[in-house]
């Protein structure tokens, strides 16, 4: 007997974007983000035994022309900036928000300790990897 393609599958573990965007600093900055910023985040809302989301940053060209002030971006070093959790079984909406909406509180102030002319631009995703 076949499985219903409406029907969920068993084991579905699911990774989920939480926050997506870019960081940036000026190009040839002795920086690295290695030092400000973690790879796991702990999110504690839930009693979960895996409360942890994962932080990645890949160097990337810069993803638009200019800044919204008409400065270039040319002269600054970009990253892809990702957020995720692995979940057991995929949670609303509302839950992935709680998690995102956690992450950001985390990262908050990791991000405005790093040195001044780092930049950010992060949103909430929420979308399976």
């Amino acid at each position: 007997m076949g499985v219903s393609p409406t029907e969920p599958q068993a084991g579905g573990r699911a990774a989920i974007r939480l926050l997506q965007g870019y960081v940036w600093h000026p190009a040839g900055a002795d920086l690295d983000l290695e030092h400000f910023l973690p790879h796991e985040l702990e999110l504690s809302r839930r009693g979960d035994d895996d409360e942890n989301a994962h932080v990645l940053w890949d160097e990337v060209m810069p993803p638009f022309a200019f800044f919204e002030n008409g400065e270039p971006t040319a002269g600054q070093t970009f990253y892809q900036f990702t957020v995720l959790r692995v979940y057991d079984q995929r949670p609303s909406n509302e839950e992935l928000h709680e998690d995102a909406q956690a992450a950001s509180n985390a990262l908050n102030p990791l991000l405005e300790g790093t040195p001044e002319g780092v930049g950010w631009q992060l949103w909430e995703d929420l979308r399976e990897l």
